[in-house]
């Protein structure tokens, strides 16, 4: 079953949460943070990214950028910036994106559910960024940024989630990009225990984003554990933030490549070694190629869009992770005619979050910083929890969630 649990969110007060209210941390760099605290001293990248106070040689793994997280974090609850609600509470997040809405429950889920699978893993963590939310969360003594979830759709939670929304909400707004952010208070305690009840009904959930911070979330629980005589599983520690949504309202974007060079081909000899595993052809009268079918490519090369379909040999269709287009376009291109053996390292390669369209693809083979570009079809949602299911680890940068969720809508103090 899935345990989720109301708590004592502490988050923006209303005047002021459009302001507070910031993208992840990790969809920006230190400079772009820089930019937009410059304009708006009340962000919350002054916490997540709290490297944008303090001198721009500094290292973002520094003690001093933690200690100034806990610092700027305080200085919002001091100022009135942060409020903590009284009582436990849910909440739901409501996001519209152009015609793609996407309703989540806001709650605290189990660390020990995620070390014992029933919150399940599709991707492989790096130790250096899990290592960072580590001590992120170890210096604030909180969630900050939430996990993404998923779960198979359930018309009992839905009709709960339905309930909660009856009341006005405690946030309504719209950010630059155009996408709308609604936030409900689920304070009644019938109703919180409804949907506690309706989730031991959901046998497993889904991380689609925020891996690193699960697990640090679980690695802080365990040292806290071991550090605390009195433990008894209660503890605010034992859980972390996370959005939970159902699958059916889920949005993956294609999750694009550029290469930098063709390791020493001729774009026509680069062409005829694709046609070993692809169907090559020219895309007639212009413009992007971006695939509508899975185990199809684009490709632009040398000012030109080129669609490439794998080859039925070129791939088991029963293998999970095999079957994939980032795996077929893994395995029988990048990797053995392009050297790039390990894409989570390699500098040669740059990959490009679908929302930036085909465009940024030519851009960047355009401008000569890269030699060639692929577009490929999304992963499904469906694909994501098969794998997860199978205990198998997807390539990275194989899913773009869109829309991204904003930090600070409401943060869980351990």
């Amino acid at each position: 079953m899935a345990v989720v649990k109301p708590f004592c969110g502490l988050r923006p007060a209303p005047e002021l949460a459009s302001r507070v209210a910031s993208l992840p941390y990790d969809v920006m760099d230190s400079d772009e943070a820089r930019a937009l605290v410059k304009t708006n001293p009340y962000s919350f990248l002054r916490v997540t990214k709290s490297e944008v106070d303090l001198p721009p040689e500094i290292d973002i793994h520094s003690p001093r950028v933690y200690e100034k997280a806990k610092d700027n974090l305080a200085e919002f609850i001091a100022q009135g910036i942060l409020r903590q609600d009284s009582e436990p509470c849910f909440y739901v997040y409501k996001q519209k994106m152009g015609h793609h809405v996407q309703i989540g429950l806001v709650a605290a889920v189990s660390a020990e559910e995620y070390e014992h699978n029933i919150i399940r893993k599709h991707e492989l963590t790096r130790p250096d960024k899990e290592q960072d939310r580590v001590d992120h969360i170890r210096a604030t003594g909180a969630q900050t940024g939430p996990v993404f979830l998923t779960y198979k759709a359930t018309d009992t939670v839905s009709g709960l989630i339905d309930q909660a929304m009856a009341e006005p909400p405690a946030y309504d707004f719209m950010t630059e990009d155009g996408i709308s952010h609604t936030l409900y208070l689920v304070a009644d305690r019938a109703l919180c225990s409804r949907i506690e009840a309706a989730f031991q009904q959901v046998d497993v959930l889904y991380i689609a984003d925020g891996h690193h911070r699960s697990a640090a979330a679980a690695r802080v629980r365990e040292s806290l554990r071991k550090s605390n005589p009195g433990h008894n599983g209660q503890e605010e520690y034992n859980r972390f933030l996370a959005v939970i949504f159902p699958h059916d309202m889920m949005q993956i974007m294609d999750y694009n490549r550029a290469v930098t060079d063709l390791a020493g081909r001729s774009p026509e000899g680069f062409l005829t070694e694709i046609s070993r595993k692809f169907i090559v052809e020219l895309k007639a009268g212009g413009g992007a190629y971006k695939p509508s079918a899975a185990h199809t490519l684009g490709m632009y090369l040398g000012g030109c869009w080129y669609k490439l379909t794998a080859k039925p040999n070129s791939f088991d269709p029963d293998d999970p992770v095999g079957a994939l287009d980032v795996s077929i376009l893994q395995r029988n291109l990048l990797a053995p005619l392009l050297a790039i053996k390990d894409p989570r390292t390699d500098k040669r390669i740059h990959f490009v979050g679908g929302i930036r369209g085909m465009k940024e693809l030519e851009r960047l083979v355009d401008s000569g910083r890269y030699a060639v570009a692929f577009s490929l079809y999304p992963t499904s949602i469906q694909e994501l929890m098969a794998i997860a299911d199978a205990g198998e680890i997807m390539p990275p940068k194989s899913t773009w969630f869109e829309p991204k969720l904003r930090d600070a809508m409401v943060i869980h103090l351990i």
